[in-house]
């Protein structure tokens, strides 16, 4: 029998997936109009303004699938005693090296996949995470141009839905052998050492794809079946990894630092740096400690 997920007092599990998915499928609606040059719904800007951050673009799709988000789990659930974090309001919460003093706290990345979003591949998503104590419960990814809902709950499942609420069937591949394994590779954050790296391990093939949310779900499909990230100039942030973290361990796979150290989130420094893999679990561990030998003499300063 699974076991009932801890929830902040007085959220009901059922009534929760109910509004996420109002939630994720309201923020698809805004995103794809953008995307096609029409009028976003709910009353959001119909120009799609595009700024730097210093981090990487921030358009107005970013903008209004926060606040819809925001205003959402606030209006929600407004007794639950949740803080809420997402990536284009963390510079104004966010203190270096401290944590938001919170039990409960909501991870949202409203666009990942911003470039690819801008670039029309399609591979962009939508992240909401919830964490207790440093750790992912429950994890939402939207992907709107495939029409995919994905959901993960530690201690329960991981499935994928419709629009119309219907379940998708996903399974895990059951390739097993290193050279066997296809690794899913971010198009837009990748340099010299995880070329050599790939070429290391001898694996049978990588693909690239844009999003976090987007690589972990061809993971879920069987379409590949790992994902490896290594800070480069910049590092993926909490709420880059939080989401995708759930669905994977939710559904039966890993997801940890290459020395088998698990992820931890509002710790302080909103940066996961190292190198990160995750799997469908099949010789993770083999994975890991290959990956991190292999880092060794690729880079003997850098820590996983």
């Amino acid at each position: 029998m699974p076991k009932t997920p801890k929830l902040p007092k007085g959220v009901d599990l059922d009534n929760l997936l109910g509004l996420l998915r109002g939630l994720s499928w309201g923020a698809a609606d805004i995103l794809m109009a953008y995307a096609r040059g029409l009028q976003p719904p709910h009353g959001f800007p119909n120009e799609l303004n595009v700024e730097d951050s210093g981090d990487g673009p921030v358009s107005a799709a970013d903008l209004s699938v926060n606040r819809w988000l925001l205003d959402g789990l606030e209006a929600g659930f407004p007794l639950a005693g949740w803080k809420l974090l997402s990536e284009e309001t963390a510079k104004d919460q966010f203190i270096e090296d401290s944590t938001l003093d919170s039990e409960w706290l909501w991870i949202l990345d409203p666009l990942d996949g911003t470039k690819d979003f801008l670039a029309g591949t399609g591979e962009y998503a939508v992240h909401l995470a919830l964490v207790h104590n440093q750790r992912p419960v429950l994890g939402v990814v939207v992907i709107p141009e495939l029409d995919e809902l994905w959901f993960g709950v530690l201690g329960i499942d991981a499935w994928c839905e419709d629009r119309n609420s219907k379940k998708k069937s996903f399974f895990f591949s059951t390739r097993s052998d290193l050279n066997d394994l296809i690794l899913v590779a971010s198009r837009n954050h990748r340099d010299k050492r995880l070329e050599q790296l790939i070429d290391q391990l001898c694996i049978r093939d990588s693909k690239t794809v844009g999003s976090v949310g987007c690589k972990v779900a061809s993971i879920l499909r069987g379409e590949t079946d790992f994902y490896i990230s290594l800070s480069g100039k910049t590092a993926p942030k909490d709420w880059d990894m939080a989401a995708p973290e759930v669905l994977i361990r939710a559904a039966g796979g890993e997801f940890t630092h290459a020395n088998g150290r698990p992820m931890l989130y509002n710790t302080g420094d909103l940066r996961q740096e190292g190198c990160l893999i995750a799997s469908h679990g099949l010789n993770h561990d083999l994975l890991c400690r290959k990956t991190s030998q292999t880092m060794k003499l690729i880079d003997p300063g850098f820590l996983v």
